[in-house]
C-alpha cells in the first residue's frame, strides 16, 4: 500500500471496506464465509484490465477469441453476478458456488451481451480517442471485413449469447434453473442493450438514456 498514489488508495481501501462488510453481513446472517470468492471475482477482473492496459501500450490488436476471452472478465458481470447472488440468497450452498466458479452459460452468455453491446456502441468513439480495438476492429483485423460486416458478426454473437442464457434458465439440473438470478443477469443485458442502442448511453448521458430515464422514473405516466 505504500507504492500506490493517494487517490487509488483511497479507491482501494472504500473497495475492501466495502466487500468485508458486505461478508460480514452474510456470514452473520446466513453463517456462509463468501470473502474467498469474492476476492477471486476481482482479482480476476483486475487481470483482465491489466491485459487491455497491456494491449493498449503495445499496440497489439488481440483477435475476435481473444478478446471475448478477456471480455468474459473485464466485463465486469461475473462481479455483479456473485455479488448479487450472495445478496440474496439463502441458503447459500456449495454447490451454487461451485456451479458459479465453474463459469456456466448465464455467466457466459450475460458477460458477452453487456461487452459486446458495449462495443456496438461506443468502439467508433473509442478508436478515434486511442483506447484499445474492440471486437469490432478485431474481427476487422482478423478477418479483412468491412465495418458493417463485423457489426454485423458482432449483433449475430449477441444473439447467441442470449440463446445460451435462455437454455440454461430451463436446465433442470442446474443450481440456478428459474432462479432470481438468472432473470436478474438479462435483466442486466438488457439494460446494457437499452443503453448502448444509439451510442454510448452510459458515458454521454444528455441524449436517449436521458431521455429513458426521464419518461421512466421521473415524468408522469399518463392515466388516460
Amino acid at each position: 500500500m505504500d507504492q500506490p498514489p493517494d487517490y487509488t488508495k483511497t479507491c482501494f481501501l472504500a473497495l475492501i471496506n466495502t466487500i468485508n462488510e458486505m461478508a460480514y453481513e452474510v456470514l452473520r446472517e446466513r453463517g456462509y464465509h463468501v470473502i474467498p470468492y469474492l476476492r477471486r471475482t476481482w482479482a480476476d477482473l483486475c487481470k483482465g484490465f491489466l491485459v487491455e492496459a497491456r494491449w493498449y501500450h503495445s499496440g497489439y490488436t488481440p483477435t475476435l477469441e481473444e478478446c471475448i476471452r478477456n471480455g468474459s472478465t473485464s466485463s465486469t458481470v461475473p462481479v455483479i453476478l456473485g455479488h448479487l447472488y450472495f445478496s440474496i440468497a439463502n441458503p447459500i450452498t456449495k454447490d451454487a458456488i461451485q456451479y458459479l466458479e465453474s463459469f456456466p452459460d448465464v455467466i457466459i452468455g450475460s458477460s458477452l451481451v453487456l461487452r459486446l453491446s458495449n462495443d456496438l456502441g461506443t468502439s467508433s468513439d473509442e478508436a478515434k480517442r486511442g483506447d484499445v480495438p474492440k471486437s469490432i476492429q478485431s474481427y476487422m483485423n482478423q478477418t479483412g471485413v468491412s465495418e458493417e460486416e463485423s457489426r454485423q458478426h458482432i449483433k449475430y454473437l449477441v444473439g447467441e449469447a442470449w440463446k445460451k442464457m435462455s437454455k440454461e434458465r430451463v436446465l433442470v439440473n442446474s443450481p440456478f434453473a428459474m432462479h432470481t438470478i438468472i432473470g436478474i443477469a438479462m435483466n442486466l443485458d438488457r439494460m446494457a442493450q437499452s443503453a448502448y442502442l444509439y451510442g454510448d448511453g452510459y458515458a454521454v448521458q444528455d441524449r436517449e438514456t436521458k431521455d429513458d430515464i426521464l419518461s421512466i422514473l421521473i415524468k408522469p405516466i399518463p392515466l388516460a
